[in-house]
């Protein structure tokens, strides 16, 4: 009788200390994965400048890679369900292009800590709706048209920053038609997949294709246009909006004339702002 009393408490004891194990053991879902790369990257950013010096150029390559690791470690399950691995673009982009800017600003450390706070909000964001876009993929999602709304606009800061360091280099003219080339077609084919969500494809291709060549013409302008480089971004990054933006709206089926005139509208505005900051004479 006393043996069983024994054995029935040994196993008792035993289920309560495995029960406890379990409820020690956790994991980390995606969101606390996101948070976790975003705080380590953002400090990767701000220190870079001071660890790295001159070096520090290197270091957006490597914040780029980072973050695409970071995208992958918390959505590798639903990657490979669908191979969505257009989503990882924009985050490799979006870090690169704030790591080059970032050695372009002055060197003060409340506008570095502002700059740093900035990127570390939309890189959460970038984070966010790629998620969402590569759910989609596989499956509706209320959240998609707001996903997607936050990838344009952190597609149109990456593309200025990319374009003001461009021309700041001040460089061979087929050195910058490289350039933009490289990141135009691969920013134009992320924000296309936004809104198709499907796998690479001829017609695709053509669409790409077009929209680069209409900003390599552009970009080949205003190589030769007497005005800085923030204007000069300032312009393409509006060109971008507007051609990017009016292939949205005829993939959605809503390119009624209204909305193509605020797409004119826009494009007046930073054209006639191009003119005004203009060095004539210089």
């Amino acid at each position: 009788m006393n043996n069983n009393l024994s054995q029935n408490f040994q196993r008792k004891k035993y289920s309560t200390q495995k029960k406890g194990r379990r409820n020690f053991s956790f994991s980390i879902d995606k969101r606390q994965k996101f948070v976790i790369g975003t705080i380590l990257l953002s400090l990767g950013l701000f220190f870079s400048e001071f660890q790295f010096g001159r070096s520090g150029l290197f270091v957006p390559l490597l914040l780029g890679i980072l973050t695409v690791l970071t995208l992958f470690w918390a959505i590798n399950k639903d990657i490979k369900e669908n191979q969505s691995n257009e989503a990882f673009i924009l985050p490799f982009f979006y870090s690169l292009s704030f790591g080059m800017f970032y050695f372009l600003t002055p060197t003060v450390f409340v506008f570095r800590l502002l700059l740093t706070a900035i990127y570390a909000f939309g890189l959460y964001s970038v984070f966010l709706s790629q998620n969402i876009l590569a759910v989609s993929s596989i499956r509706t999602i209320s959240l998609l048209s707001g996903a997607r709304i936050v990838s344009f606009v952190t597609t149109l800061i990456s593309y200025f920053f990319l374009t003001n360091i461009v021309f700041t280099l001040h460089t061979n003219i087929f050195v910058v038609i490289m350039l933009i080339i490289i990141y135009s077609s691969c920013l134009i084919y992320h924000s296309l997949w936004t809104y198709t969500l499907q796998k690479f494809s001829r017609a695709l291709f053509n669409w790409i294709l077009t929209l680069t060549a209409c900003l390599i013409e552009a970009g080949i302008l205003l190589w030769f246009w007497p005005s800085s480089p923030t204007f000069i971004a300032l312009f393409m990054t509006g060109f971008f909006y507007s051609i990017v933006g009016l292939s949205h709206i005829w993939f959605e089926r809503r390119l009624f004339k209204g909305i193509i005139w605020e797409y004119v509208w826009v494009g007046c505005i930073i054209f006639f702002v191009l003119v005004l900051s203009t060095q004539w004479g210089k």
